[in-house]
């Protein structure tokens, strides 16, 4: 059976964005999400070959540093005409200046050397890996993923990261151009609640599993 998670949480991240969308994720439930960004916490070396271990590696160095419970996203953009590129290396592709406007346009770029520009064979998801760890080592593992395609040029200011460039399935706008309540809000009042992003729907089935409303 999960643990339940409550009262204060380490959200694994630096990145603002992310940040962002975790808190409004836990606001329902009266859980307090501090980051290892505002806490000076370094970013751990992330050597794991897949999503589910590098967000272990993060979760567990912040809940050990702070003594608290921790959560962590590991998430990327897999192109299925890029042999799932950049995957694991979606925030790499971005470089240590985090450019993601680069990052999009390199995807573009490999994307281009392959002939590959009719919208059916653009195909591509998001995948997202959250874990939870606390500081007994004890952890919890939640993924979720959406499916759509990129589209060329981005479009939209909303999101972060290649969102501009995402265009899910059933929509006509990117995650660049849907709101943060489109994007990942959850009814949580649905018998089953749905969500539209990858972070979203991971973290249904971790509220599911570790969270109880009150």
């Amino acid at each position: 059976m999960p643990r339940p998670l409550t009262g204060k949480v380490v959200i694994a991240t630096h990145n603002p964005g992310k940040l962002r969308e975790m808190r409004e994720l836990f606001a329902p439930f009266g859980v307090e999400a501090v980051s290892a960004g505002e806490l000076g916490l370094p970013v751990p070396a992330e050597t794991g070959h897949m999503f589910a271990e590098n967000a272990a590696i993060k979760a567990h160095a912040a809940a050990q540093a702070t003594g608290l419970p921790a959560l962590s996203d590991d998430s990327g953009l897999c192109v299925d005409a890029l042999d799932g590129a950049p995957g694991l290396f979606t925030a790499d592709w971005a470089g240590p200046t985090k450019d993601f406007a680069g990052a999009m346009a390199r995807v573009e770029r490999e994307l281009q050397k392959r002939g590959v520009t009719a919208e059916g064979n653009r195909k591509a998801h998001f995948v997202s890996a959250l874990v939870v760890a606390w500081p007994d080592g004890h952890e919890e593992l939640f993924e979720g993923r959406v499916f759509g395609q990129v589209v060329w040029p981005p479009r939209g200011s909303q999101g972060f990261g290649y969102d501009p460039m995402f265009q899910p399935e059933g929509f006509d706008e990117t995650f660049g151009e849907l709101s943060s309540e489109r994007k990942h809000g959850i009814d949580w009042s649905a018998p089953e609640a749905q969500a539209l992003s990858h972070r979203a729907r991971a973290f249904v089935t971790l509220a599911a599993g570790c969270l109880r409303r009150g």
